[in-house]
């Protein structure tokens, strides 16, 4: 397969949808044919891309941030903050709830499915990683050891390990055939103690693996000042897997946090914030300083990179689905 031509610095938007309420997250479906958002409705919203063709899924009663796929696009699983957990035919013309069931005590904040389609781990605030089997729903492992509420989680490529970090940036490392605990990383700068407000606040708002799976990246809010209004920097923490070595990828002088992180096959990852306006930041390996940023139209709430590598979804707290692309500009697609 030839790479598709991109150009980061080209980065520019192709089509927008609006919506009612505003956006908490997005994802692409592995067939690229339709963009499914979340909204603060309650609702998930399914756009076909080549028509614009518009459907609602009901069926949570509480924001929807965590959405994964089975590699072959069949099923759409989504887990809310109503600790629901649901499996929906994704291409279905009128999609509806296939499974339904009560999964975590308190807010599902993340899910992700495993390299070959047959485990499902899903995180959140009840302090339990949960393994399941993608294709029953059957739950298979229930693991403890976190202490603050887990925000996210991600299956190592090589589809052995699962990583999960919690609000207080630990992260841990899993094995899943054994279903133990095999060591402890942190993401130290995505975590701060407010002392006026006395509260925590922090956690990986995104994480994602290179698909060699040799650095994982965490995204989130760093040097907060104000913890009840959420007032920080974007950050990005890049991990070498391997040896735990941390590294500070980028830390943005906007205010905001980081939603959404992708990695582009050629070799570069992409970052969007939402806050004080929105931002999105390129940037490659372990260097400290992005080598593209460009202002977007509001404030970033999700990403994802389309299966052609070429088109970039980004949904907003301003009620638009995005569409971008990373064409060149004399690109004749």
């Amino acid at each position: 397969m030839i790479p598709p031509a991109v150009d980061p610095k080209a980065f520019r938007q192709e089509k927008a949808w609006s919506y009612s309420a505003p956006f908490v997250e997005c994802r692409f479906d592995p067939q690229g044919r339709f963009v499914f958002a979340s909204a603060q409705d309650f609702t998930i919203q399914r756009w076909e891309l080549s028509s614009g063709k518009q459907v609602a899924l009901r069926g949570h009663e509480s924001w929807v941030r965590a959405m994964g796929f089975d590699p072959g696009g069949e099923w759409f699983i989504t887990g809310g903050y109503d600790g629901q957990l649901i499996w929906w035919p994704a291409q279905d013309p009128q999609p509806q709830p296939h499974r339904k069931f009560q999964a975590h005590d308190g807010w599902i904040r993340a899910l992700a499915i495993n390299p070959d389609g047959k485990l499902l781990a899903t995180v959140g605030n009840d302090l339990v990683v949960k393994l399941w089997e993608l294709a029953t729903g059957k739950l298979l492992a229930e693991l403890t050891g976190h202490e603050s509420h887990i925000y996210n989680v991600a299956f190592h490529p090589g589809g052995q390990d699962l990583a999960t970090c919690d609000l207080k940036g630990v992260i841990k490392h899993w094995s899943v055939p054994q279903q133990k605990l095999l060591r402890e990383l942190k993401a130290q700068p995505l975590h701060k103690y407010d002392t006026t407000f006395r509260a925590h606040i922090g956690g990986a708002r995104a994480m994602r693996f290179d698909p060699q799976g040799k650095f994982l990246a965490c995204g989130g809010i760093t040097e907060v000042s104000n913890a009840f209004a959420g007032v920080g920097k974007p950050a990005v923490v890049l991990l070498e897997w391997s040896s735990g070595k941390q590294h500070l990828v980028y830390k943005a002088q906007k205010r905001g946090v980081v939603w959404g992180l992708v990695f582009h096959p050629q070799q570069f990852w992409l970052a969007v914030s939402g806050g004080a306006g929105g931002w999105a930041f390129f940037f490659r390996g372990k260097q400290a300083a992005p080598f593209h940023t460009q202002k977007l139209p509001a404030s970033a709430r999700g990403l994802d990179l389309h299966p052609n590598q070429v088109q970039v979804a980004i949904c907003d707290y301003a009620r638009q689905m995005r569409i971008y692309t990373l064409a060149p500009k004399n690109s004749q697609t």
